[in-house]
């Protein structure tokens, strides 16, 4: 049947997360510090042995076996090798003796017990620290559910069960909004150690979260049939990302997009209406700076490997479809490919633009001159009626005075 003693501290290792052992070794450090403050001298090096089923300790004087004592101060850690021998057969230089000198009762005054119980607070800190760090550290670069605890300006405190991480401005959304009490999924960017323990560093705005984010979504990516070979985001508005399929029965468009394009939507609203285009990875660069580029279309790419440009003609109205607002879709590729990019009108586009014009207006002039043509029959045509009808007017008088002749 476990002590209280044992109870007690199975309590604070399920509390603070801690191992038994650091526990323990807690408590023997506490012990061995109040030892000192009461029983022992000025620079010795006390040591205890604790044992929490019987709740009995023992003391250890614990010395260095040394050529010839220099330090005074160390002066009670160290012995000579001659002194040595006297506590242990064969001792040589640099090794360390253990003496018991466990008195038969041990009381402890009223500052040896409150020096124990700081040095009990201390270490339990210190190693819960540790588990922390331990804890974090191995998590760097994964995708983590957090709640936001607090706001300090700008800064989110977010719980994360075991710690608190820092959502600093630089590593939000552009735009997001946040409330006390929010559930969000957040990107492990570092663990460094400080004076007040583990900081632990978050991030919203990381391009890598938009990576891991679709590891978790898709089971293809987490099995190795698709993978990810680039992302390029910027934060809040749009991200584009590279795919590539390792198995000729699975399209990886299809496979991150999702039935419906479920998979997609559920990053898309995670974070916040972002907009993400899937584009395939291939091994060419004009193949993948021309898919880069979509929704535009290009019509040629024009590279230059050793200034790793590319030079890409459009059609007139993809030109801007293919810049994107403020210049954020070729930006994006730019980033996705590793290529700088120019994008291009089509050459020719002005001459065919120029003859067209010119043909157009030939067509204009021919119409005229057949409008005019045919003004002019128009013209003629009523002309050569009134001439007719005059002619027969003329013969009709002949007659009718011919006819008066015969009369008289």
């Amino acid at each position: 049947m476990a002590t209280e003693f044992e109870l007690a501290i199975e309590q604070i290792c399920e509390e603070k997360n801690l191992k038994k052992e650091d526990v323990i070794s807690t408590i023997e450090a506490a012990l061995a510090a109040a030892f000192r403050k009461d029983y022992g001298k000025k620079g010795q090096l006390i040591e205890t042995e604790f044992d929490p089923k019987t709740g009995k300790t023992l003391v250890f004087d614990v010395k260095e076996v040394v050529e010839e004592k220099e330090d005074l101060e160390k002066a009670e850690r160290q012995v000579t090798v001659e002194e040595g021998e006297k506590l242990k057969k064969g001792a040589k230089v640099g090794d360390i003796i253990k003496t018991e000198i466990t008195p038969k009762e041990i009381s402890f005054g009223r500052i040896a017990a409150q020096t124990a119980k700081q040095v009990i607070i201390q270490k339990i800190r210190e190693a819960e620290r540790n588990t922390i760090f331990d804890a974090y550290k191995d998590k760097e670069g994964e995708v983590l559910n957090g709640t936001i605890q607090r706001m300090e300006g700008q800064t989110m405190f977010v719980d994360l069960g075991q710690a608190t991480g820092l959502l600093f401005p630089t590593e939000q959304i552009r735009g997001e909004e946040y409330s006390i009490g929010q559930r969000l999924k957040v990107y492990l960017v570092e663990v460094k150690e400080s004076a007040k323990g583990p900081e632990i560093i978050l991030s919203r705005s990381h391009p890598d979260i938009v990576k891991r984010m679709f590891e978790l979504e898709v089971p293809e990516i987490a099995a190795g049939a698709v993978e990810i070979k680039a992302v390029a985001r910027e934060a809040g508005a749009r991200t584009k990302i590279a795919v590539v399929s390792h198995k000729e029965e699975i399209d990886p468009i299809g496979a991150c997009v999702g039935q419906r394009g479920t998979r997609v939507q559920t990053i898309i609203n995670e974070l916040g209406g972002e907009k993400i285009d899937i584009i395939s990875w291939d091994e060419n660069p004009v193949k993948f700076i021309t898919n880069a580029l979509s929704p535009a279309k290009a019509i040629s790419v024009q590279l230059n490997e050793d200034e790793k440009t590319a030079k890409v003609e459009v059609v007139e109205d993809q030109l801007s479809l293919a810049i994107g607002k403020h210049g954020q879709n070729v930006r994006l590729a730019v980033k996705l490919t590793g290529w700088k990019i120019d994008v291009l009108k089509e050459e020719g586009a002005e001459e065919t633009k120029t003859e067209e014009k010119k043909a157009d207006g030939a067509k204009d002039e021919t119409k005229k001159e057949e409008s005019k043509d045919k003004d002019e029959k128009k013209t003629e045509e009523p002309k050569s009626e009134a001439k007719e009808e005059k002619k027969e007017e003329k013969t009709e008088v002949k007659k009718e005075e011919k006819t008066e002749e015969k009369a008289k």
